[in-house]
């Protein structure tokens, strides 16, 4: 991997922190935009108490000198301001795990004490960094022109509707209201689950659609199998706490499909080669083909509920039921900036594997010469070979 980044902080500790490694030297950097983006994590119909709490600005402590990248690692920190009401004070034990949560797992594991160290961690506090690092992806990747936007498909059995709308509309509908979806009808009724599920002290989920639009042909490679676009989009959303499913484009459709109907017939027009269709979704055989790509995140409904839940109570040894941790009714609005985030550090990563570089001077001429899918581009000689021999 030629761009990584790692984070740290508890949920309740005093800050969350990340280290960015390799954004090349040169790239115009607007912090405004990373607390932009920031503040749309924190926003969305269904978030829990916290997010009147915080108010997430972006300290960058080092990578950035006037404005510019100077290609080393960007360390980026938040304030936790609720750890002001946490510092110092006792806290009551926690002993009885949440199904569905990290808090029985992470003490199996680690050998906790309490089960309160998993939840610190494994909390989605953690994918503030995560929004922050994305934002900085975001910034590099329009140099190259490349987009990357969501929204909301689905929450619980609310599914939206988007007629054949253009993605660049769906994203900016999407930010029109707090459900982050861009059918208003679906919106108003996804709202009323919402509002349903809280009276009855629940959680919901959704599905969450991530786009790219404007991705260069040939990132990725089939050569290993970490090195697959697709491979690493999937780890990507899959890595987002509550995301339990992804598909790429119509993948489940295509699989009820025969090969002749599943796969996109290429064309030819003015010497590129064309596609009718998008049912790969942008990626075949692990390398980008120059259409957009789609990805569709499933979310489950989130562990804490305020309807408790049958657990065992590990000091007692006896069944019990689970008592209520602060939490989002539907945290699928506010994930969606997480995902965009993923999406494009994986991207960024991968076009900066594809044309080398330490700064973006260098990387433009070479992003320039790119081959595309034209005839032009792809000297064949016509000539029988041996393989082999």
């Amino acid at each position: 991997m030629t761009l990584k980044f790692m984070t740290a902080g508890e949920s309740h500790g005093p800050a969350v922190t990340a280290i960015l490694e390799g954004i090349p030297a040169g790239l115009r950097l607007d912090v405004s935009r990373v607390d932009v983006e920031l503040a749309r994590r924190q926003k969305g119909f269904g978030a829990g108490g916290r997010m009147k709490i915080e108010r997430d600005k972006v300290q960058i402590l080092s990578g950035i000198m006037d404005g510019e990248t100077i290609g080393m690692p960007i360390s980026l920190l938040v304030q936790n301001l609720n750890h002001q009401q946490w510092q110092g004070k006792e806290i009551k034990p926690m002993t009885a795990p949440r199904p569905g949560h990290a808090d029985l797992t992470g003490a199996v594991k680690y050998g906790y004490k309490d089960l309160r160290p998993s939840l610190e961690r494994a909390s989605a506090r953690e994918t503030t960094m995560r929004v922050a690092v994305g934002a900085i992806c975001k910034q590099f990747l329009d140099e190259f022109g490349v987009i990357v936007g969501g929204y909301v498909k689905s929450i619980g059995e609310v599914d939206a509707q988007f007629n054949g709308s253009k993605y660049k509309d769906r994203f900016e509908a999407a930010e029109k209201n707090d459900l982050r979806c861009p059918d208003a009808d679906a919106a108003e009724m996804m709202r009323t689950a919402i509002q349903q599920t809280i009276q009855e002290k629940n959680t919901l989920g959704g599905v969450i659609e991530i786009v790219a639009l404007n991705v260069p042909v040939g990132l990725g490679s089939f050569a290993q199998w970490d090195t697959r676009l697709e491979a690493k989009l999937a780890q990507a959303m899959m890595s987002v706490q509550a995301i339990k499913g992804v598909e790429i484009g119509d993948a489940f459709e295509n699989a009820r499909l025969p090969g002749t109907q599943a796969h996109d017939a290429i064309g030819l027009g003015e010497g590129n080669l064309t596609r009718p269709t998008n049912r790969a979704s942008g990626i075949e055989g692990g390398i980008s083909n120059g259409q957009l790509i789609v990805i569709r995140a499933a979310m489950k409904p989130i562990a804490s509920t305020l309807t408790p839940q049958k657990t065992v109570d590990i000091v007692s040894g006896k069944e019990t039921l689970t008592t209520y941790e602060r939490s989002d009714f539907c945290p699928v609005p506010r994930a969606v900036p997480v995902l965009e985030a993923m999406m494009a550090f994986v991207l960024a990563d991968a076009l900066i594997t594809k044309l080398g570089g330490d700064s973006l001077a260098e990387m433009m001429p070479r992003f320039n010469a790119l081959r595309k899918a034209h005839l032009d581009d792809l000297k064949m000689d016509n000539r029988p070979h041996v393989f082999w021999k």
